[in-house]
Parts: C-alpha cells; structure tokens; sequence
C-alpha cells in the first residue's frame, strides 16, 4: 500500500468516527459524550440525593437540609430496610448462621450492607458537591460508620459468612500492562 492510501483512511476516522488508534481523537469524543450523558454513577447519586431530600420534606415537620444531621441519615437507612431485598435471619431462626438455607422462613428482608455503604458514599459527595461542608456532612459521621459496620456484622453472622476486609493486592506486572501507554 501507498502511503497516501494510508493518508486517507487515517483522516477518513479521524472526520466521522472515533479512531482507536488516535487517543487525542478518542479522548475528545469521550469528553463530549461525558458532557451530555452523566454517568451511571452520576446519575444514580442525584435520584438518591433527590429521594434523600423528599424523605427530609415529608417528615413531620418538614426537616431542612441546613438542619439535618446523622439522625436523620440513621432513621433514612432504617426506612429503607422496608424497601429491602436480602433475607436476614434473626438470632431465633433456625436457619441463622446458615449461608444457604434449605426451605423458606418468615426473617425479614433488609437492605443489604453494601448497598446502603455505596449509598452512603454517594450522599455523602453529593451533600458536599451541593454546597455542604466537608466538615458539616451527616453522611461522614463515626455514628454513621458505626451503623454500617454493625449491620455488616449482623448480616455476616446471620448468613454464618464472616466479613472478612479484602487485602489490597499488587501485582506490578498487570498494573504496567494495564495502566501504562507509552507512545514513541
């Protein structure tokens, strides 16, 4: 192939699509997407920052955003267990501490610890994105963490599974493959 056979299709990718092998090119197409569709993540941290917002205005009376506080963020978790899809077993059940029960039971579903802990992270960048202090934020408090750690705990037991933190791993070969483009 001739060169200037080249030169054409580089620069028909280039014009009309995203050329993989142009990350200026890609990077920019990239931008403008991010610009007009929020990510997923994004857009799951405003519906819960809305849903937070309603459940402080449908209190009796009504709680303003200046005026909440860690108690509120604690009975809006406790509501949501309602809401909840994971079987936890109470100490009573003949199936607690059984990963995989064999028959059904009457224990009720709760919201599972990781959602609420991803749920947490989120309302808690979205208080501060919204004008809260870092210093101020309900969603950073130590009763907060004491909470989902308790239910972490109590769902671990439950489902006779013990929570155990993963360790960080380093493997330098995958991170150099991975993370690292050198151009030349």
């Amino acid at each position: 192939m001739s060169s200037s056979s080249n030169y054409g299709k580089d620069q028909e990718l280039g014009e009309g699509s995203s050329n993989i092998n142009n990350p200026i090119i890609d990077h920019h197409h990239q931008q403008q997407q991010q610009q007009h569709t929020p990510s997923r993540y994004e857009s799951q941290k405003r519906r819960d920052w809305n849903t937070f917002g309603q459940y402080l205005k449908n209190q009796r009376p009504p709680v303003p955003l200046s005026q909440c506080n860690c108690n509120h963020v604690l009975d809006f978790l406790r509501y949501l267990d309602q809401f909840g899809k994971t079987k936890v077993h109470v100490q009573g059940c003949m199936f607690y501490g059984h990963p995989e029960p064999p028959a059904p039971c009457t224990c009720p579903l709760r919201q599972a610890w990781g959602s609420l802990d991803a749920l947490i992270g989120r309302l808690r960048a979205a208080y501060e994105e919204n004008g809260g202090s870092p210093q101020t934020n309900p969603f950073a408090t130590a009763s907060i963490r004491l909470y989902l750690r308790e239910v972490r705990d109590c769902q671990a037991k439950a489902r006779g599974i013990p929570y155990k933190k993963k360790k960080k791993t380093t493997n330098n070969t995958n991170q150099l493959s991975s993370s690292s483009i050198h151009f030349s």
